[in-house]
């Protein structure tokens, strides 16, 4: 009796002639379920370890952004306003802020990443995000006008 994988993605190709053929796409996704399966991965807690490499993704290109000079000229107004965080001008200058960020956003991007395998790395990774987003969060109040923006809207809106 022929053993059934149960981890294959079979894709209707529209072929009328009986054979069953796999796209190129269906292969690759194949491939994919394999090593995704032999790491661990898609054992228990799918959702998770798919929100765990979002933010890893998303760490890795924001930090990838930081080592070029129109980000760092992009951040100022924000760097500038931010309660927590505008000490890095004068310790750092305006590119070395800029780096700095971006070798933050990216250590915490790998620590998340080697949390897949060893769960203090994680923890580490995540309590550096929670870093990361109260400081972030805290330069919105403090930014020029945005609460006119807000304020404008609500009487606009209100009556």
């Amino acid at each position: 009796m022929k053993s059934i994988d149960t981890h294959k993605v079979i894709l209707p190709t529209g072929d009328t002639s009986g054979k069953a053929t796999t796209p190129a796409f269906a292969q690759v996704m194949n491939l994919l379920i394999r090593i995704l399966t032999k790491l661990g991965l898609l054992k228990e807690d799918l959702d998770y370890h798919v929100v765990r490499a979002s933010m890893v993704i998303i760490y890795f290109f924001f930090g990838y952004q930081k080592w070029f000079e129109y980000e760092a000229q992009t951040l100022i107004p924000f760097i500038n306003n931010g309660p927590l965080i505008s000490w890095m001008y004068p310790v750092f200058g305006i590119q070395g802020a800029s780096w700095f960020l971006g070798v933050s956003e990216w250590l915490f991007g790998a620590l998340l990443f080697l949390g897949f395998w060893n769960k203090k790395l994680g923890i580490l990774g995540a309590l550096g995000s929670c870093v990361t987003f109260i400081m972030t969060i805290t330069i919105i109040p403090f930014m020029p006008g945005w609460l006119g923006g807000v304020c404008g809207w609500l009487s606009r809106n209100a009556g």
